[in-house]
């Protein structure tokens, strides 16, 4: 391997500690930043004293590592053993501890990765709730030197960001509650104006049919789930949208208005079909086919289009949490806990 291969390099003809430490210091700095846990990994294996390296501003690799949004890398803390104690109460030169610095916006390389300004800032609030963990309660609400708490910060960095999502979210809840309020008033008028229409009695002609009954069930499912689409993405258009609403709330309001808007319409195009083969294919099954070919393609476009939004919710408020199994190799761990006990 090219990378174990320059290390043992380094090593090999700078025996000296601090002729080592300059060496290793730039590149493990800039594997902090850009969440390259091998290089960082390597270099520990080899020089576990790299630990200590620290940039300009006074941070070592775990500080930009939350600076930077490198998850695999802030992981590590799990273990360097008592070291991860000093971060419970570490303080850069401006006084900013541990959540102060997750406080900060990420950089815009890293927001980028992710679908959506509403997406990006409920990432920015699980990085927070996910530091909040490990610093002291009583550092929860410790000044800075500019006087600001990690609340305060984390509020003054993404007060853009807030915004962007607040508009993200409402127009796509705007969006979709317009084919909502559609489908809702479409399936309604098949439902009162029944296909085939009614006898002197009021009972519908093709009652009996199970083409009927099948139109009956889906008329009433995509109706159900088109009002219950509309009155969810509504609950989002009249939401106060505050920074805390888009870490599970808002985003649970976007996933269930749109897979009840998916659900209405799949039935509603069952509930079309049933009603063209009611009324004008004269119980000939074969007309089925093409009646079926003819429908599929909108609603499969649907689908194309809203499932992959729908897996980034998902995965991003179900899924998608940060802990230490995205740590993928120990072998660095004996090394570095022998260092700092």
């Amino acid at each position: 391997m090219v990378l174990e291969q320059v290390c043992q390099k380094i090593i090999d003809t700078s025996p000296g500690s601090s002729s080592s430490d300059d060496l290793f210091k730039g590149p493990i700095l800039e594997a902090a930043r850009e969440d390259a846990y091998e290089v960082v990994e390597e270099i520990l294996q080899k020089w576990p004293e790299a630990v200590r390296c620290q940039d300009k501003d006074g941070h070592d690799i775990i500080q930009l590592a939350t600076i930077h949004r490198s998850e695999r890398i802030y992981n590590m803390i799990y273990i360097l053993g008592d070291r991860k104690n000093i971060y419970r109460t570490m303080e850069d030169s401006s006084k900013n501890n541990m959540l102060h610095l997750a406080g900060k916006l990420a950089p815009s390389n890293k927001l980028k990765r992710i679908t959506g300004a509403a997406l990006q800032l409920q990432r920015e609030l699980q990085w927070r709730e996910e530091v909040e963990k490990l610093v002291f309660p009583t550092y929860v609400n410790k000044t800075n030197v500019l006087n600001d708490t990690p609340e305060m910060l984390f509020t003054k960095e993404h007060e853009k960001l807030v915004k962007e999502g607040e508009d993200w979210m409402k127009n796509v809840a705007d969006s979709c509650s317009i084919t909502a309020a559609l489908i809702t008033t479409i399936v309604f008028a098949a439902a009162i104006t029944v296909p085939g229409g009614s006898k002197d009695t009021g009972v519908p002609v093709f009652l009996k049919d199970i083409v009927f009954t099948i139109f009956a069930i889906a008329d009433a499912i995509s109706l159900f789930a088109s009002a219950t689409s509309l009155l969810v993405f509504l609950s989002i258009l009249t939401a106060r949208c505050s920074e805390e609403d888009f870490l599970l709330s808002l985003p649970r309001r976007l996933i269930v208005g749109l897979c009840t808007l998916l659900i209405s319409t799949a039935t509603m195009m069952v509930a079309f079909i049933a009603t063209l083969f009611l009324v004008f294919c004269n119980h000939k099954k074969w007309m089925l086919a093409p009646i079926c070919g003819l429908a599929f393609p909108p609603v499969a476009i649907f689908f194309i289009i809203q499932i992959p939004l729908i897996m980034d919710l998902f995965r991003s408020t179900y899924v998608s949490r940060f802990g230490k199994s995205d740590i993928k190799s120990r072998k660095v761990n004996q090394n570095v806990r022998l260092f700092f006990t």
